[in-house]
């Protein structure tokens, strides 16, 4: 399967690399032109050592970056991997020439690349001459024909493309946006921190409606960084990404219910629960997992604890009363 996506990208590899820029052994020319534009050939294809190619712009996709595992098999590393050992490496990667002599910068092709180099063998890549912006614009290309992005690894990519300095045109010209559609991804990536999206990754499955609603729940205070992370740290690694996504959107909504019924439950660190209700405070350490030996040192001082932050309170409203 995954050598058959390969086979499949070649035209659009093509596409990518017939580009009205100039191979790398001619001038660079100025303001280099947009997709519609991408003509040429592939007599830039080279095979280069993938120890002098470095990674170029912003990354495009969560996949390896994250502690998640691929959610399809068929598009995992592994497989990727595997099809390149036995069939070789039926895509080129693209590359330009790097301001260090003799080193190239890989505009896309990572998982190729990283391939290449575990295998010990060179990677094919079409080396070109072009700027940033065409750069971006063939990264994007390459990306929607390989493999569609989920909607949060196009927030992802947007919010980096940003963060690198290019404008918002830039980043809606790359992933085919409105404005509406920039609007959408730049409110989840604004709202939901970045160490929470690493941890549920990309939830290919899962649109714009639930990372929204994730949004909006750490915007309205049902849900914190901290919290969710360490609720995050319980799942079994071998749950999906979007079953971790609607995991924590049902986590969020049962907080914020208990909110609405007087209610408050907070973490404040991993194995720590303090319940406040109309009725009573409680706290609860699990004896378990990272804090487990706090555990049973608070088992064993909680009264004294106790005894001492009491003083301090009939101390402190003293004072007031005088």
């Amino acid at each position: 399967m995954a050598r058959k996506s390969l086979q499949e990208m070649s035209g659009i590899a093509s596409t990518i690399a017939r580009s009205g820029v100039k191979t790398a052994d001619k001038p660079v020319k100025a303001n280099a032109p947009a997709l519609g534009a991408l003509q040429g050939s592939l007599a830039a294809i080279r095979e280069i050592d993938p120890a002098l190619i470095d990674d170029w712009g912003p990354i495009d996709r969560l996949g390896e970056f994250t502690a998640v595992n691929p959610d399809e098999d068929d598009d995992s590393f592994e497989s990727l991997k595997s099809s390149i050992q036995d069939g070789g490496q039926q895509v080129p990667i693209l590359v330009r020439k790097s301001k260090s002599d003799g080193r190239y910068e890989a505009i896309y092709g990572r998982r190729r690349l990283k391939a290449c180099r575990e295998l010990d063998i060179k990677v094919r890549a079409n080396v070109q001459d072009i700027d940033d912006a065409s750069a971006l614009l063939a990264k994007g290309l390459e990306n929607a024909a390989r493999r569609n992005l989920s909607f949060y690894e196009k927030a992802r990519f947007a919010e980096a493309i940003l963060t690198s300095g290019h404008d918002t045109a830039t980043v809606r010209q790359v992933l085919n946006l409105s404005k509406s559609g920039l609007s959408h991804l730049t409110k989840v990536t604004q709202h939901v921190p970045a160490k929470i999206g690493d941890m549920i990754g990309a939830a290919p499955k899962s649109g714009r409606p639930k990372w929204t609603v994730l949004a909006e729940h750490f915007v309205a205070g049902k849900l914190a960084e901290d919290e969710a992370a360490n609720l995050l740290a319980t799942i079994e690694p071998s749950m999906s990404s979007d079953d971790r996504l609607e995991m924590l959107l049902k986590a969020a909504a049962k907080r914020g219910a208990r909110q609405k019924e007087g209610a408050a439950e907070v973490s404040p660190i991993e194995g720590v629960t303090i319940k406040s209700t109309n009725g009573s405070l409680t706290v609860s350490v699990k004896r378990t997992g990272a804090n487990a030996g706090f555990a049973n040192w608070l088992d064993k001082n909680m009264a004294e604890i106790i005894k001492r932050s009491h003083a301090e309170f009939t101390a402190v409203n003293a004072e007031k009363k005088n």
